[in-house]
């Protein structure tokens, strides 16, 4: 269902996403925008939906990543 990559080599795209009524932007490369997207449908939840998911869980880290990072070790940990 996502979009095909032409190359997994392609720099950020900043994209804006909504978490808790506040509009934030996340810059990750075309391959992880399509990876979140596929995990959403798959979780059934819009995308906004998830990434206030993913960094409600990143906060409570001891030591929490940016937003960016989080979504990306969020994405690798679901292909473990």
């Amino acid at each position: 269902m996502g979009r095909k990559v032409r190359t997994p080599y392609h720099p950020p795209v900043k994209r804006s996403v909504e978490i808790a009524g506040h509009k934030t932007s996340i810059s990750l490369e075309p391959l992880f925008w399509d990876m979140l997207r596929d995990a959403a449908a798959a979780e059934g939840l819009p995308v906004n939906a998830l990434v206030a998911r993913i960094d409600a869980e990143r906060i409570t880290a001891p030591v929490p990543p940016g937003l960016a990072g989080a979504v990306r070790l969020w994405l690798a940990n679901r292909l473990r």
